[in-house]
């Protein structure tokens, strides 16, 4: 079995209570102060559990780790001797990791463009659901994906499908791969750029209505909104993106696909079914070869 879900991630950023006011304003999110040692970090509650996405404060925005869930201490130790044979330094997580992360077992390693990837055992429900806005509810259910960019492109993809097991569900050439750990059409996303950087998480919601108020609220606010609404091709996903104080994009989306044993892996060719207009040039309407 192995990986079976995106779990977490966690951001340095230079501005907390920026990040916090886009959540607060476009998704009804609400936030948990927390410490790891004698650092103050910022949980963003998205579902019942710990949390999906933590801030901590730092001098420059970048990320500072992506964390799967791994489905028994089996697995771990499997995933641990495929990353050790194909020459990857595990690492264990401290004492403090472990428990702001609600594991009960966590190790770590560094990607080939220089990200720290955690893998982790268990999950810590901490509340029956998460309190939101009358507008806002049942608004977000969880994290969704994750699109990672950077110039080692064949290294990521060889880690992910060949050392982490994840399947190809489908590409856009000749640099845009979707990748699945479970029956959700893709649970992460590489292409291929000039220095390595997170393009897009993408919050899920249970309803095209869900994502249609997080739209009104965005509007409403001022949040700035850097892909309108549109539905894509491959996932069928409907959606919408803001930027965020980082400088990437929050994918707002719901109804993304899934697939099963037999599905095929294809080059969709044409990036969405409608919509989608870039307020900036996107870096992958042309993937770089």
């Amino acid at each position: 079995m192995g990986i079976c879900k995106l779990g977490y991630v966690g951001l340095e950023v230079t501005d907390v209570d920026a990040w916090v006011d886009l959540f607060g304003r476009t998704l009804g999110v609400g936030v948990t102060p927390a410490k790891i040692g004698t650092q103050e970090v910022a949980l963003l509650e998205l579902d019942e559990f710990k949390y999906r996405l933590a801030l901590h404060p730092s001098a420059q925005d970048r990320p500072r780790e992506v964390g799967w869930i791994v489905d028994s201490p089996r697995e771990l130790d499997r995933l641990t001797q495929r990353l050790t044979d194909a020459g990857f330094a595990v690492g264990e997580g401290s004492a403090d990791e472990v428990e702001l992360r609600g594991a009960t077992r966590l190790r770590w390693f560094t990607d080939p463009v220089g990200y720290r990837v955690e893998l982790a055992v268990g999950e810590a429900k901490v509340r029956t659901g998460p309190a939101r806005p009358a507008d806002a509810r049942p608004g977000v259910t969880g994290l969704g994906h994750i699109v990672l960019a950077g110039p080692e492109l064949a290294e990521l993809r060889e880690l992910y499908e060949s050392v982490l097991e994840f399947r190809l569900t489908d590409y856009r050439a000749p640099g845009l791969y979707f990748l699945r750990c479970n029956a959700t059409h893709h649970s992460i996303a590489l292409a291929r750029a000039d220095t390595p950087s997170i393009h897009h998480l993408e919050i899920e919601h249970g309803s095209i209505d869900d994502v249609g108020r997080a739209h009104d609220r965005a509007l409403a606010n001022g949040v700035p909104i850097s892909i309108s609404l549109g539905r894509h091709m491959n996932d069928k996903a409907i959606s919408f993106y803001v930027r965020n104080p980082s400088g990437f994009h929050l994918e707002i989306g719901c109804g993304g696909i899934e697939v099963g044993e037999g599905w095929i892996p294809h080059d969709f060719g044409t990036s969405d079914v409608w919509g989608h207009r870039h307020a900036d040039a996107n870096p992958f309407a042309s993937p770089a070869s």
